[in-house]
């Protein structure tokens, strides 16, 4: 990595962060926090009285400012409805964004409280709704009169209604017009597909972009290249923020370093006691090293501190797995989706419940559920191929197993699956090809080893007769 890779000033990087705080918070964005926390770890870093005033507009003395002050007193005590209704008919953007934006959180949250399980579709006049104040931002939009804002909020709806490819341009438009908005950035990780489209995106060249690659490198599972950032950006002035640090955890956990991860984890969990962001993560390492004790004191605490956040219920949730009472962990899951059904990891966990509870049904409609929200998580899709290899649906068992293989192409245990399927429907080069993968990408476990001299007994003969020794390849294939 050169030197000038990160050559912004931190002054400016302040200045610029202060700003979009401030921006954030009058529009009711509560993606701000990490933006705060980010500017928290830049308390070195002094500003000039001159500098300050400079990030922060004064609200506009119009006919509008007492009715935006009353609607977003009622956005912050999360009455939407009163919140669009007195600002119908305001023309100021803020104004005008706040009741856009509440207009959508209304929807969804209707939603939520409106769905009778997890499988009922939305109410179809809550779905016209979003479709009407998508109609309403497309003119704005087609009129260039939306601003980065205006035009976050229009691509979260068009993702809402499934025009990916829309959104995604949208986003790329937003970056530009208001490139320190955090959200968008965020946004458009969810987006992106794989390293080529990634790669192709035109984006502003500011400070913030090299956060957004590395995020979007850990979510495409490139967590190499996300902690060669990560710690880049921490020699660059960032060593104390949270965010960055809960960010190398998670890629450690990705890349299957537990000490590593849990130590981090441990080590931000002392500097901020109260954060409950990714500690479901957290609680999910505790799990797999089955330290119950440190899992036992990670649940009470993190129920002390807020009972009604995904996280916690997640926590709370691997707690009760652990201890091998499944019912109840199943029930800390349900309580989770129903505070935000949108989370991939707790439909995921809760398909892992089912098939311990041996409700295979249960269990299919759980990880199709996390795969509907999203299609990056291979533990989704590699848990449907584990229960139909429990079916003895081998050709569905294979499908599922090349879709988690192609999400983590170096991981052994993908390839090892992968392998045993090819076995079970007699296709045994490509058995010995995924093992011969899985040995040259690490096994710990060394089932790959055990595997390969077991058909090089096997196939004895059939080398003995060919005279050469099949040529080996990478699984790469996707149905």
């Amino acid at each position: 990595m050169t030197e000038d890779y990160f050559n912004y000033e931190l002054r400016d990087v302040k200045m610029d962060l202060k700003r979009a705080i401030y921006e954030c918070s009058q529009r009711g964005l509560y993606h701000s926090t990490k933006l705060a926390e980010l500017n928290h770890s830049l308390s070195s870093v002094e500003l000039e009285p001159s500098d300050i005033a400079k990030c922060q507009q004064p609200l506009e003395i119009d006919d509008e400012a007492d009715t935006y002050l009353l609607a977003q007193s009622y956005f912050n005590l999360k009455e939407y409805d009163r919140c669009a209704y007195f600002t119908e008919n305001c023309k100021s953007p803020r104004a005008k964004f706040l009741n856009r934006y509440s207009r959508y959180l209304s929807i969804e949250k209707k939603k939520v409280e409106n769905r009778v399980d997890s499988i009922t579709p939305p109410d179809p006049t809550l779905q016209a709704e979003l479709q009407n104040l998508s109609v309403e931002l497309r003119c704005d939009y087609s009129a260039r009169q939306l601003d980065g804002f205006g035009l976050y909020l229009y691509s979260i709806v068009l993702k809402k209604l499934d025009l990916l490819k829309e959104a995604c341009d949208v986003l790329v438009e937003a970056t530009h017009k208001e490139s320190s908005h955090w959200g968008a950035w965020l946004e458009l990780t969810s987006l992106i597909t794989d390293r080529a489209k990634l790669n192709s995106l035109t984006l502003p060249n500011t400070w913030i972009k090299h956060f957004f690659m590395a995020h979007a490198y850990l979510d495409l599972q490139l967590n190499d290249e996300a902690l060669e950032i990560y710690g880049y950006l921490q020699n660059k002035g960032f060593k104390k923020s949270t965010y960055v640090q809960a960010q190398i955890a998670i890629a450690y956990h990705n890349k299957r370093e537990v000490e590593l991860a849990i130590s981090t984890f441990s080590k931000l969990q002392k500097l901020d006691p109260y954060r409950l962001d990714n500690l479901d993560t957290y609680s999910n390492l505790l799990y797999v090293r089955e330290l119950r004790l440190e899992l036992a004191h990670l649940a009470h605490h993190v129920s002390q501190v807020d009972k009604y956040r995904v996280e916690t219920c997640c926590v709370i949730g691997n707690y009760y797995s652990l201890r091998t009472e499944h019912q109840k962990a199943v029930l800390y899951f349900q309580r989770a989706l129903k505070l935000n059904p949108q989370y991939t990891s707790a439909w995921t966990l809760m398909g892992h419940e089912y098939m311990e509870m041996k409700n295979t049904n249960a269990a299919i409609l759980s990880y199709r559920q996390a795969i509907e929200v999203s299609r990056r998580d291979y533990r989704a899709w590699y848990g449907l191929g584990q229960t139909y290899e429990i079916l003895k649906m081998y050709f569905y068992c294979l499908y599922y197993y090349k879709q988690a293989q192609f999400l983590r192409p170096n991981d052994s245990r993908m390839l090892i699956a992968l392998g045993e399927t090819y076995e079970k429907l007699e296709k045994k080069e490509d058995a010995i090809k995924c093992y011969y993968k899985a040995f040259s990408v690490g096994d710990s476990e060394l089932t790959s080893t055990l595997k390969l001299a077991k058909k090089g007994k096997v196939s004895k003969k059939e080398r003995n007769k060919k005279k050469t020794f099949p040529t080996f390849a990478v699984v790469h294939s996707q149905s």
